[in-house]
């Protein structure tokens, strides 16, 4: 009876150990994760900046209602204004309530000093995403400056400017690190699936040596790396939501940046990549030991 127990099992075809391997995919597809989040998050963070980019119209002195209304229309209707649930974002600031927020801003009276108000009527204009470049707000400024009633249209341009320039080298180290990352990933879990599949050459090439075809050797293999990809996926995701909520907790204006959607798209991208990999993986790997000899098994 000892003799029974102590007797190894025969190796199964297919099988492999599986916990190492589904343990070093999560953690590469973790990885993964993680800067994938860090993408997302940077993404809303620079639309949140553009969102609070905008332009100030100043309309002439004197203007009448009928006019500055139809200012109104006629910048509403422009492709580059944005829109907040179909509502055009143009918010109008008369020049009583700019001079109450200036005192409030200052502690200085301008009006009783001067005896006057000097500050114009303004209208308030964000702007699509889109038309955030210089060319475009140049053209945009000479537009609306051509309107009959618009006395001047300003904006920051030098912080404009600098958060092109800062989202375009963002940018390019992102797709830099993007790159770097996920060929790293690759080659891990190909080594680990490699590495995993080293212990069943021999098994391979038995079943070869009775007749069984590659695609009948294969077929068990990729059916679990498929498995396991989608294991690991399912794992790293699991991992990444249970971080991403523990950094809510710890930052609670990190919550600004979520993005419930993008997130779960994320997921699911991971345990597709997850599956994709373990299967070209593993199929690589079986081709491989398919075309050795048996001394080069060795």
């Amino acid at each position: 009876m000892e003799e029974v127990k102590k007797y190894k099992k025969k190796k199964k075809l297919g099988s492999y150990p599986i916990a190492s391997v589904v343990f070093s995919n999560t953690l590469a597809l973790l990885v993964i994760g993680l800067f994938g989040l860090l993408i997302l998050h940077t993404n809303k963070l620079r639309t949140l900046i553009q969102e609070n980019i905008e332009l100030q119209i100043y309309l002439d002195k004197g203007l009448t209602d009928a006019n500055r209304i139809k200012i109104n229309k006629v910048l509403a209707s422009k492709n580059y204004t944005a829109r907040k649930e179909g509502e055009a974002q143009i918010t109008f600031v008369s020049k009583e309530q700019a001079a109450k927020e200036f005192f409030a801003e200052s502690g200085e009276d301008a009006v009783g000093f001067l005896g006057e108000n000097p500050l114009r009527d303004a209208y308030i204009l964000k702007l699509q995403p889109s038309y955030y470049q210089k060319d475009s707000l140049q053209h945009i400024q000479k537009e609306i400056e051509s309107l009959n009633g618009v006395f001047e249209v300003t904006y920051v341009k030098s912080l404009i400017e600098s958060i092109n320039e800062n989202l375009t080298k963002i940018g390019l180290i992102v797709a830099g690190f993007s790159a770097i990352l996920l060929t790293t990933v690759v080659v891990l879990i190909n080594n680990t699936i490699k590495l995993a599949l080293f212990s069943q050459r021999f098994l391979i090439r038995s079943m070869q040596l009775v007749g069984a075809t590659s695609n009948f050797i294969r077929k068990p293999f990729l059916y679990r790396s498929l498995l396991h990809g989608v294991l690991a996926g399912a794992l790293a995701s699991g991992l990444l939501y249970l971080i991403i909520n523990w950094a809510y907790v710890k930052l609670q204006d990190l919550r600004l940046l979520a993005q419930a959607e993008e997130m779960f798209i994320l997921f699911g991208l991971l345990v597709l990549t997850g599956a994709i990999i373990g299967y070209f993986g593993t199929r690589r790997a079986i081709n491989k030991y398919l075309k050795l000899s048996l001394d080069e098994l060795y």
